[in-house]
Protein backbone atom coordinates (compact mmCIF):
# COMPACT_ATOMS: atom_id res chain seq x y z
CA UNK A 1 0.00 0.00 0.00
CA UNK A 2 1.11 3.51 -0.79
CA UNK A 3 -0.15 6.12 1.69
CA UNK A 4 0.09 9.91 1.93
CA UNK A 5 -1.36 11.96 4.80
CA UNK A 6 -2.28 15.62 5.01
CA UNK A 7 -3.74 17.46 7.99
CA UNK A 8 -7.19 15.90 7.52
CA UNK A 9 -6.86 13.69 4.43
CA UNK A 10 -5.39 10.30 3.66
CA UNK A 11 -4.85 9.16 0.08
CA UNK A 12 -4.17 5.46 -0.48
CA UNK A 13 -3.19 3.29 -3.38
CA UNK A 14 -3.57 -0.45 -2.93
CA UNK A 15 -2.00 -2.73 -5.52
CA UNK A 16 -2.93 -5.99 -7.19
CA UNK A 17 -3.57 -8.82 -4.74
CA UNK A 18 -4.07 -6.69 -1.62
CA UNK A 19 -7.09 -7.22 0.61
CA UNK A 20 -9.15 -4.04 0.23
CA UNK A 21 -10.87 -4.18 3.64
CA UNK A 22 -7.70 -5.42 5.31
CA UNK A 23 -5.84 -2.40 4.00
CA UNK A 24 -8.44 -0.05 5.46
CA UNK A 25 -8.56 -1.91 8.77
CA UNK A 26 -4.78 -1.76 9.04
CA UNK A 27 -4.62 2.03 8.94
CA UNK A 28 -3.41 3.78 12.07
CA UNK A 29 -6.57 5.90 12.37
CA UNK A 30 -9.28 6.01 15.02
CA UNK A 31 -11.96 7.26 12.64
CA UNK A 32 -12.25 8.35 9.02
CA UNK A 33 -14.79 9.05 6.31
CA UNK A 34 -14.35 7.09 3.09
CA UNK A 35 -14.92 9.88 0.59
CA UNK A 36 -14.33 7.91 -2.58
CA UNK A 37 -12.55 5.06 -4.26
CA UNK A 38 -11.92 3.90 -7.82
CA UNK A 39 -9.95 1.09 -9.44
CA UNK A 40 -10.63 -2.61 -9.85
CA UNK A 41 -11.51 -5.52 -7.58
CA UNK A 42 -12.01 -9.26 -7.91
CA UNK A 43 -13.54 -11.85 -5.59
CA UNK A 44 -15.82 -9.11 -4.30
CA UNK A 45 -18.52 -10.10 -1.84
CA UNK A 46 -21.35 -7.58 -1.65
CA UNK A 47 -24.06 -7.68 0.97
CA UNK A 48 -27.68 -6.64 1.08
CA UNK A 49 -29.08 -6.15 4.61
CA UNK A 50 -32.52 -7.79 4.68
CA UNK A 51 -33.29 -6.58 8.19
CA UNK A 52 -31.78 -9.52 10.05
CA UNK A 53 -28.70 -10.62 8.07
CA UNK A 54 -26.61 -9.85 5.01
CA UNK A 55 -27.55 -11.68 1.81
CA UNK A 56 -24.20 -12.20 0.09
CA UNK A 57 -23.52 -11.85 -3.64
CA UNK A 58 -20.10 -12.73 -5.02
CA UNK A 59 -18.47 -11.25 -8.11
CA UNK A 60 -15.40 -13.35 -8.82
CA UNK A 61 -14.25 -11.81 -12.11
CA UNK A 62 -12.40 -8.47 -12.12
CA UNK A 63 -14.80 -5.53 -11.99
CA UNK A 64 -14.29 -1.77 -12.15
CA UNK A 65 -14.66 -0.08 -8.77
CA UNK A 66 -16.95 2.82 -9.71
CA UNK A 67 -17.70 4.31 -6.32
CA UNK A 68 -16.91 3.72 -2.70
CA UNK A 69 -18.10 5.54 0.39
CA UNK A 70 -18.51 4.90 4.08
CA UNK A 71 -16.53 5.23 7.28
CA UNK A 72 -14.05 3.66 9.61
CA UNK A 73 -15.01 3.74 13.29
CA UNK A 74 -14.09 2.09 16.58
CA UNK A 75 -16.05 -0.34 18.69
CA UNK A 76 -13.90 -0.60 21.80
CA UNK A 77 -10.48 -1.69 20.49
CA UNK A 78 -11.83 -3.00 17.16
CA UNK A 79 -11.87 -0.97 13.93
CA UNK A 80 -14.98 -1.43 11.81
CA UNK A 81 -15.22 -0.48 8.14
CA UNK A 82 -18.74 0.29 6.96
CA UNK A 83 -18.40 0.68 3.23
CA UNK A 84 -20.75 0.59 0.25
CA UNK A 85 -19.51 0.19 -3.31
CA UNK A 86 -20.71 -0.02 -6.87
CA UNK A 87 -18.79 -2.14 -9.38
CA UNK A 88 -19.13 -2.64 -13.14
CA UNK A 89 -18.64 -5.98 -14.84
CA UNK A 90 -16.96 -6.35 -18.24
CA UNK A 91 -20.31 -6.22 -20.11
CA UNK A 92 -21.28 -3.00 -18.33
CA UNK A 93 -23.76 -4.24 -15.76
CA UNK A 94 -23.44 -2.61 -12.36
CA UNK A 95 -23.82 -4.22 -8.94
CA UNK A 96 -23.62 -2.59 -5.56
CA UNK A 97 -24.00 -3.08 -1.85
CA UNK A 98 -22.21 -3.35 1.45
CA UNK A 99 -18.60 -4.39 0.89
CA UNK A 100 -17.95 -7.61 2.81
CA UNK A 101 -14.73 -8.63 1.02
CA UNK A 102 -12.65 -7.83 -2.07
CA UNK A 103 -9.19 -8.31 -3.49
CA UNK A 104 -7.62 -5.45 -5.43
CA UNK A 105 -7.24 -6.22 -9.14
CA UNK A 106 -4.55 -3.97 -10.60
CA UNK A 107 -5.10 -0.90 -8.38
CA UNK A 108 -7.47 0.85 -6.00
CA UNK A 109 -7.20 4.56 -5.24
CA UNK A 110 -9.02 5.70 -2.10
CA UNK A 111 -9.48 9.09 -0.45
CA UNK A 112 -10.29 9.38 3.27
CA UNK A 113 -11.20 12.39 5.36
CA UNK A 114 -10.28 12.49 9.03
CA UNK A 115 -12.85 14.53 10.95
CA UNK A 116 -11.43 17.00 13.43
CA UNK A 117 -13.13 17.11 16.82
CA UNK A 118 -15.55 14.27 16.00
CA UNK A 119 -15.25 10.74 17.39
CA UNK A 120 -16.72 7.95 15.27
CA UNK A 121 -17.87 5.18 17.59
CA UNK A 122 -19.86 2.00 16.90
CA UNK A 123 -22.23 0.34 19.36
CA UNK A 124 -24.18 -2.88 19.11
CA UNK A 125 -27.82 -2.35 18.09
CA UNK A 126 -30.72 -4.70 19.04
CA UNK A 127 -30.83 -6.00 15.43
CA UNK A 128 -27.17 -7.09 15.57
CA UNK A 129 -25.76 -4.20 13.53
CA UNK A 130 -23.00 -2.03 14.97
CA UNK A 131 -24.63 1.41 14.72
CA UNK A 132 -22.64 4.62 14.29
CA UNK A 133 -22.67 7.02 17.26
CA UNK A 134 -20.69 10.13 16.28
CA UNK A 135 -19.89 12.57 19.07
CA UNK A 136 -17.85 15.69 19.66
Amino acid sequence: MIEARGDREIVLRLVDGEDLLGGLLGLEVDGALILGGIGMVRNAVLGYWNGTAYEEHEIREPAELLSMQGNIARRDEERIVHCHVSVARREGTVAGGHLLAATVANTAEIVLGVPRGIVLERREEPNGVAGLYPRT
